[in-house]
């Protein structure tokens, strides 16, 4: 069993837990990469990039107010996140070299 199905099923099994968790995540790391974002300027480049950090962090969010299926919540729970680290390691490498 692969890595995204076992955390599937587990999400699906406790899933007001983990969509609650999920929420501070992703509004927590979706807050730091704003921050670093920010901290580039404030350019177009950077403004695309915070409005993708805020609509998929949002979307997420909505999607669990909405209460969608565990499947689309969880999904929308990985790109949110995926999408915030490599914005976030993205930041941190331009900002050191």
């Amino acid at each position: 069993m692969n890595l995204y199905q076992k955390g599937l099923t587990e999400f699906q099994e406790m899933y007001y837990t983990y969509a609650v968790l999920g929420v501070i995540a992703s509004s927590c790391i979706g807050s730091i990469a704003a921050m670093l974002i920010l901290m580039s300027g404030t350019s177009a480049a950077e403004m695309v990039q915070l409005f993708l950090v805020v609509a998929v962090a949002m979307w997420y969010n909505a999607s669990v107010l909405a209460q969608l299926k565990a499947k689309f919540v969880y999904n929308s729970l990985v790109l949110s996140l995926l999408i915030s680290v490599v914005l976030i390691v993205f930041h941190l490498t331009m900002l050191y070299l």
